[in-house]
Order: C-alpha cells, then sequence, then structure tokens
C-alpha cells in the first residue's frame, strides 16, 4: 500500500509561481511511473506532467515550458515547479503513483490564480 501526501499549494497572483511536493510511502517509489494531475471545477481530472523511472518526462501542451517536474528517489518525493501561472491554472491538483496494476492518488492540493 502507498500513502501519498501533497504539499505546496495555495493562493498566488497571475505571472506567480509554486512549487508542489508529494511524498510516498512504500518501496515502489523509485520504479514507479509518478504524475501530477488536475482537476477545475466541472472539468475531467486532466495530466499536468509525467516523469517515468528513468527520468523522461512528459508534458500536457498548457504547461510546456511553465510547469516541471522532478523526482527525488532518496526522499520518495515528486515536485512539480509551477511558474508563469495563469487564471486557468486553477485546479486542485493531485500526484499519483502507477506501477503495473498498482495506481495511487493523493488526496488533491487546492492551487488558485488570481488575475
Amino acid at each position: 500500500q502507498v500513502q501519498l501526501v501533497e504539499s505546496g499549494g495555495g493562493l498566488v497572483q497571475a505571472g506567480g509561481s509554486l512549487r508542489l511536493s508529494c511524498r510516498a510511502s512504500g518501496s515502489i517509489f523509485s520504479i514507479s511511473l509518478l504524475g501530477w494531475y488536475r482537476q477545475a471545477p466541472g472539468k475531467q481530472r486532466e495530466l499536468v506532467a509525467e516523469i517515468t523511472s528513468g527520468g523522461s518526462t512528459n508534458y500536457a501542451d498548457s504547461t510546456k515550458g511553465r510547469f516541471t517536474i522532478s523526482r527525488d528517489n532518496a526522499k520518495n518525493t515528486v515536485y512539480l515547479q509551477m511558474n508563469g501561472l495563469k487564471p486557468e491554472d486553477t485546479a486542485v491538483y493531485y500526484c499519483n503513483v502507477r506501477y503495473i496494476i498498482h495506481n495511487y492518488w493523493g488526496q488533491g492540493t487546492q492551487v488558485t490564480v488570481s488575475s
């Protein structure tokens, strides 16, 4: 069983930055695909960014060049550095850990960007 604890959300003005962190328990972290997703009110949950166990990354078109995902396997933590935030980035952000049939979600952290 893996438990995920997210932190770092909050209220920021447009153009500002935030860094989200997600710390995981369990032994599969270092071999898992890690991702950040978000869900805005009335919308479906969408992928923001993901990083493989080998360090390859993938970003949604809307976040390329502004967001950076990284992982620290020694700390069982995945990060999302968000720069140049826009009001449309407002959502609940969730971290995700995936390995074969195992799929775990954090509780979510609210990010609100004011214009």
